[in-house]
């Protein structure tokens, strides 16, 4: 049962969709193509391989399949549901580009350090089948994309209203930004590695430019693109209380915040900050001077 408690969440948040009268149909959908999609790209290469990383291909990709059946199926208002159907197959794409890039060149032959560390945890708290955990991880991924990653898409496609509401401005203002913030950071962290190189310095830390204000300006900014569709899928969450029933629509609402809450928890404890600094402790001599002055997460100056 300890292999597969952490599933009974993400289950229960597609279940959730499938009783729901207006996304139903779309989830079944979204469901058995994400698993689909899990099996061959990551569980069987999982199996094969033993590494995890190949979720970084399935799990891109299966949000850019969210925006392309939000697209296709969604019944709102057009514009609403191509805006919303765009920020998924874009940031999908773009990730997943990367990730199949990687993969051609050979740097899914070794395991990310991340999922290294995952397996330490399952290792700590008696996990000791790697192959059976491993599938389990997969398959929550797969889920993950069925359920409450998806939910913030499928509500806003399925809302008619040709008003735009202030939410929806907040929200692709909070999304955009954020998308510019992550993209700025990657590039700081790139070109002070490239400067690095060129000087001959290897493992030193990078603390220039956003990174300055946080140790991972990157999780942070992916964390805020998260917020800004949770806040644009405000007003046509409040549009289905008209279609559901009052506890699938208060669950719905749930749903959608705890989108939110599970990329914060996988952006800086599961895959994200917790796992890189474990790692960068023991390769750059001057991390733990990083870790004393910088937030781990959110934004902020320097610390005495």
């Amino acid at each position: 049962m300890k292999y597969f408690s952490p599933l009974f969440l993400f289950i229960a948040g597609w279940l959730l969709l499938l009783f729901t009268d207006s996304l139903a149909s779309l989830s079944l959908t979204n469901g058995i193509l994400q698993l689909v999609l899990f099996a061959l790209v990551v569980c069987i290469p999982a199996w094969r391989t033993g590494r995890m990383s190949y979720v970084d291909i399935g799990w891109p990709w299966g949000l850019t399949l969210i925006g392309v059946l939000t697209w296709v199926y969604g019944e709102g208002d057009s514009i609403r549901v191509a805006v919303v159907s765009i920020a998924y197959i874009f940031a999908g794409s773009r990730m997943g580009l990367g990730a199949l890039k990687m993969w051609r060149i050979g740097h899914l032959q070794t395991e990310f350090p991340r999922y290294e560390y995952q397996k330490r945890r399952w290792q700590k708290s008696g996990k000791t089948n790697t192959a059976l955990a491993m599938q389990v991880e997969a398959i929550l991924q797969g889920f993950a994309n069925a359920s409450f990653l998806a939910m913030p898409a499928f509500v806003i496609a399925m809302n008619p209203d040709e008003s735009i509401s202030i939410f929806e401005i907040i929200g692709i203002i909070v999304w955009l930004g954020a998308f510019v913030m992550e993209s700025v950071a990657d590039m700081q962290k790139l070109a002070f590695l490239r400067k690095m190189k060129k000087l001959g310095k290897k493992n030193k830390v990078c603390n220039v430019g956003l990174w300055k204000y946080s140790r991972h300006p990157n999780y942070f900014a992916e964390w805020m693109v998260w917020n800004g569709l949770v806040i644009a899928a405000v007003p046509s969450w409040l549009f289905l209380y008209q279609q559901e029933s009052i506890i699938i629509w208060v669950l719905l609402g749930v749903g959608v915040l705890l989108a939110s809450r599970m990329m914060y928890t996988t952006l800086v404890y599961y895959t994200g900050a917790v796992p890189s600094e474990y790692y960068s402790l023991q390769k750059r001599p001057e991390y733990k001077d990083y870790q004393q002055t910088t937030n781990i997460f959110f934004p902020g100056p320097k610390k005495s």
